[in-house]
């Protein structure tokens, strides 16, 4: 009885030091140790420690600036990527299904896929204005391609076999398509929405560093001006904690809703 009770104790205590481990406690942990020891030799300038980080956080958060900036940055990222799954889902879907559309349109998509968005800053400018229709469609152009691409692997990647077996049975070109097709098709699609969400975050922070008045990327730039590190740190983190937690959420939508097309 004593040595099942000592076994049950050591696997419960092997079980918790593994979900510590996942959960990323430790890491964090670690980060946070050489982060502060770090700053200890510099001034906060240069390297803000994180007690300074933390501080100037709840100073902007208090006065209203990181709630403003956050809300400006996450609206541009949502209609740029809300815009790109509806373009880049439907034409990756037509580019994988028919292969003359593929001949057509592939070559193109393929050659600007790899011009990066920041390159095409001045062109946008000319032609949406300093607007917000400027951002909106460099978060466009730079989160369209993931999903596109994606979508078309989803498309290609489906088992033969399945659309053969389907033909057989009798089914037409579009109920094989939306019954096989495209449900084998979903899990790459999923995939390439959240790649797109993460180039949707990173590319609004360098339109807003370029040409913003608002919003994170331009509170990180103007840190500067104000001789403010701190501010930067705190944009920073803003930033990173939006993209992991959006990331994290987007995946739990898709483990609840989408597990049977063999979303994990």
């Amino acid at each position: 009885m004593a040595d099942n009770e000592n076994k049950k104790r050591t696997k419960s205590s092997k079980d918790l030091g593994r979900r510590i481990l996942k959960c990323g406690v430790i890491s964090w942990a670690i980060i946070l140790v050489v982060w502060g020891l770090g700053s200890l030799a510099y001034d906060e300038y240069f390297l803000p420690s994180p007690y300074e980080t933390i501080d100037s956080l709840v100073l902007l958060i208090k006065d209203g600036t990181l709630w403003a900036d956050f809300v400006a940055s996450i609206s541009r990222v949502a209609k740029g990527w809300a815009l790109a799954v509806v373009f880049g889902v439907p034409l990756g879907l037509l580019v994988g299904s028919f292969k003359p559309v593929k001949y057509l349109i592939d070559p193109i998509l393929s050659f600007f896929r790899f011009v990066p968005a920041i390159a095409l800053t001045t062109l946008f400018l000319m032609w949406f204005g300093v607007g917000e229709e400027s951002k909106v469609a460099l978060i466009f152009y730079s989160s369209f391609f993931s999903i596109f691409v994606n979508t078309i692997a989803g498309v290609v990647s489906t088992d033969q076999s399945l659309i053969e077996a389907a033909s057989c049975m009798g089914a037409k070109r579009a109920r094989v398509f939306f019954t096989v097709v495209l449900p084998s098709s979903v899990a790459n699609i999923f995939t390439g929405i959240r790649l797109g969400l993460s180039s949707s975050i990173i590319c609004v922070i360098a339109a807003e560093m370029l040409v913003g008045s608002d919003g994170l990327g331009y509170l990180i730039q103007s840190s500067k001006l104000y001789y403010k590190t701190s501010w930067a740190f705190a944009g920073i983190v803003t930033l990173a904690l939006t993209g992991f937690i959006s990331d994290r959420l987007l995946q739990f939508i898709g483990r609840k809703k989408l597990s049977h097309y063999g979303l994990k």
